[in-house]
């Protein structure tokens, strides 16, 4: 850790906080290690907090108003250990949507018994691919780790076994010196912060709504934690947090995404598992407006996010998604933007001190 970034994480709380959830691996159904984070913050924050059967955490503030739940997810992209090979190798079952482009010639961490344990998945030597090949994407079957063992005895004494956890391996930092910070899932960790920040400064301010704050696993395997809280929940009005695609990088074509980092906080007006309440819609827009907080907005096909399970809970209701833009999701290296981080953090705050009984009915009347 060079200087600059060490004098940067001591002054700013919040960089602590971003580098500390970015860097934690949980795969889904493999949450631990993010819970412990999320639950050291959401606890002294909260009145109340339990987790469903599948481990999401449940955090209340207040018990009268309208139930409102505000999500986001713990899990990131990662893979289980299938089986090792005579070699020494190992097969991995991928866990969420990874291209298979993006798995190759990379760093990963093996959660194994005895502790973590680095890894690599090569990539053949162009030294002996045959030249019709070179140009070619290789598909995922062909990926096998190297944890440098050279049979299953070696494997074995590092601690590992068929079902443990993988994550990528893609520390936090700074991007050379700008407001843009470069780390691993950012999908959902960018979530989980905002929701640990607006939490936390709702303790203090006031706000007519029963609130449900809800850490959840397994989002990228189905939005299973989702399913499970909102059950428990019931809530009136669902906000789920995400991390957005933008449509700043190279060969991104404007009809698949319309987020810019940098450009502030976005709402989906369209994804594939759900379409928001459309007063709700006008609610978040009217309080960007009156907060001068700058409000993207994206339809994105081939996205799925907790606000559709939350929408069909207990007999359904409104929700909305809102995200800070990332570049590069589902991959080991994502970029977000601090000013977008921060304005997503004033809009939640905002719109749920708007969120009072009269409102919530009017959300709800059809």
């Amino acid at each position: 850790m060079n200087a600059f970034f060490a004098a940067l994480l001591l002054a700013d709380p919040t960089i602590q906080l971003l580098q500390q959830l970015a860097d934690a691996h949980g795969p889904s159904g493999f949450e631990e290690p993010v819970r412990r984070i999320m639950v050291e913050r959401m606890k002294p924050a909260s009145d109340r907090l339990k987790y469903d059967g599948l481990g999401s955490v449940i955090a209340e503030q207040g018990d009268s108003g309208p139930r409102v739940m505000v999500d986001a997810h713990m899990d990131e992209l990662g893979g289980v250990i299938r089986r090792v090979t005579p070699e020494g190798w190992l097969t991995m079952q991928m866990l969420g949507g990874w291209l298979d482009q993006a798995l190759f010639d990379q760093r990963w961490i093996i959660l194994g018994s005895k502790g973590p344990v680095h890894a690599i998945t090569g990539i053949r030597d162009i030294h002996i691919v045959p030249q019709d090949e070179r140009t070619k994407a290789y598909p995922r079957e062909m990926v096998f780790l190297d944890v440098g063992a050279k049979d299953p005895a070696e494997v074995a004494a590092l601690g590992i076994a068929p079902g443990d956890p993988v994550a990528p391996d893609a520390p936090f930092m700074v991007l050379n010196g700008s407001q843009n910070y470069l780390g691993k899932a950012w999908d959902d960790r960018i979530g989980c912060a905002v929701l640990v920040l607006a939490m936390e400064r709702l303790q203090k301010a006031r706000h007519p709504n029963h609130l449900f704050w809800v850490a959840t696993v397994q989002e990228e395997i189905g939005l299973r934690g989702a399913h499970t809280a909102s059950e428990l929940v019931r809530p009136e009005v669902g906000i789920a947090i995400e991390g957005g695609v933008t449509r700043d990088a190279p060969g991104t074509h404007p009809e698949e995404a319309q987020e810019l980092l940098g450009h502030g906080p976005a709402m989906f007006l369209y994804d594939s598992s759900q379409l928001p309440n459309r007063k709700l819609v006008a609610l978040v827009r009217e309080v960007a407006q009156s907060q001068r907080i700058p409000l993207q907005t994206d339809l994105v096909q081939g996205y799925g996010d907790d606000s559709a399970e939350m929408q069909k809970a207990g007999g359904g209701a409104p929700t909305i998604n809102i995200v800070v833009p990332v570049r590069f999701t589902h991959s080991h290296n994502g970029i977000v933007n601090r000013q977008d981080f921060d304005h997503t953090v004033d809009l939640v705050v905002a719109l749920l001190q708007r969120l009072d009984a009269k409102t919530v009915e009017s959300l709800r009347a059809f």
